[in-house]
């Protein structure tokens, strides 16, 4: 294996009016070649003479054990696919009971993880809300409790809402119908499930953009971003019409849909961060990435101008180029955060931009060093009102339109 060198990150804060901007800590490597996970067993956990039951058997699931403490209280023990890892301690299940009652839940994580999620709650796993009833942190602890009424209707818990492999494939089915494109299997998953690519807009076109998600299973306000995007460049206004004589649009919806299936914390079935493996390719999801670009961008007449990343964190934060660096598209990435807080004036994005020196560990390293593309990694956080995310992320799209249509030549 080539010797590798750590990627510098920059320390530089941008001066805006309505942007705060914080230095990055520097990209370590890792090893990404295959590393254990721990699968868990699924199946239905009951209790003697007990009258509540708790599942994980079903895609997106992550619970490793309950344990009943008494007749209203249930621990259930949380942890991760393997170590170390992002601390970002996804948890999904169902529960039901005999009869109706209240019961208490007790969140428990491995040894240094803090909990991170609040609970949603679905009665079908589609339409979820987030639980508004009473819970607590334990001070002396890390574990979450939080009260529940269960029945005999399933109730379904998870860290944030599912959207699972085939719920995302459901969309992008749709997004392939509304298109007038095919949806196109570029390579396979480690666990054999397909990575699926769309590409729509002006086919000859040498303009073209990227967007691409779920790299890390549990990042669902990055997922549900790009669908609030991505329909929005869909629509049949003017403006929409005329961006997409102009330009190409490539999709790549879901990365990770190992991972995702199996409620991981970040990884994939290979055990890696696949956001890590922009440089060695050891991977089979993001080798299908590489391999795909590769073709279409062959006529070097093809530009990738600029690439969206879509991803989720406690906060919402913009990663760009450096602007020192000279992109496809320089400035560009600047411009479309200050087009995006005219219109969403209550967005207060954190800039921090990368230097793309060295081995390209991420993917924006990856695309900008390989195709010179304007990328930015944008982390919507976990937290952000649903509502409030759909419309920044339209409010995005039409602002990415506008600049792409004003500063691009035909």
């Amino acid at each position: 294996m080539p010797k590798i060198i750590a990627v510098a990150l920059l320390l530089l804060v941008l001066q805006s009016t309505n942007a705060q901007s914080l230095p990055q800590n520097a990209a370590r490597l890792v090893q990404t070649y295959n590393r254990p996970i721990q699968q868990q067993w699924k199946g239905v956990f009951s209790f003697p003479g007990g009258d509540v039951w708790f599942s994980n058997n079903f895609p997106g699931a992550r619970v490793s054990g309950v344990a009943r403490v008494n007749d209203s209280l249930y621990t259930l023990l949380i942890t991760s696919e393997n170590t170390p890892v992002n601390a970002s301690p996804w948890y999904a299940f169902k529960v039901w009971s005999k009869r109706p009652q209240q019961i208490v839940i007790k969140l428990t994580y491995q040894q240094g993880v803090n909990h991170r999620y609040a609970p949603w709650i679905s009665k079908n796993g589609q339409d979820w809300s987030l639980l508004t009833q009473e819970s607590e942190r334990d001070s002396a602890t890390p574990d979450y409790s939080f009260h529940l009424r269960v029945g005999a209707d399933t109730t379904w818990v998870a860290a944030q809402e599912l959207s699972t492999s085939a719920d995302v494939q459901r969309w992008a089915n749709q997004v392939s119908k509304k298109a007038g494109v095919p949806v196109t299997v570029i390579g396979k998953s480690q666990w054999g499930k397909p990575i699926n690519a769309l590409k729509w807009g002006n086919q000859q076109s040498c303009s073209r953009i990227l967007l691409m998600s779920r790299q890390h299973s549990p990042e669902v306000t990055g997922q549900i971003a790009q669908k609030a995007f991505v329909e929005r460049l869909l629509e049949n206004d003017a403006l929409a019409k005329q961006f997409r004589q102009r330009f190409l649009v490539y999709l790549l919806p879901m990365l990770n849909p190992d991972g995702v299936d199996e409620g991981t914390w970040r990884h994939s079935a290979g055990g890696v961060d696949l956001n890590r493996d922009w440089y060695a390719f050891n991977q089979p999801e993001t080798k299908a990435v590489q391999q795909y670009l590769q073709r279409e961008l062959a006529n070097t007449d093809n530009k990738l101008l600029f690439a969206l990343d879509f991803h989720s964190t406690q906060e919402e934060i913009f990663f760009i180029v450096d602007p020192k660096q000279k992109s496809l598209l320089p400035g560009f990435s600047q411009t479309w955060i200050q087009a995006t807080q005219q219109q969403v004036t209550d967005l207060k994005p954190v800039i921090r931009p990368l230097v793309s020196e060295g081995p390209s560990y991420t993917s924006l390293s990856y695309l900008f060093q390989t195709y010179g593309t304007e990328t930015i990694v944008h982390e919507l956080s976990d937290n952000s009102p649903r509502e409030w995310l759909i419309r920044k992320s339209k409010a995005s799209a039409v602002a990415m339109m506008q600049l792409l249509l004003n500063q691009v030549p035909e």
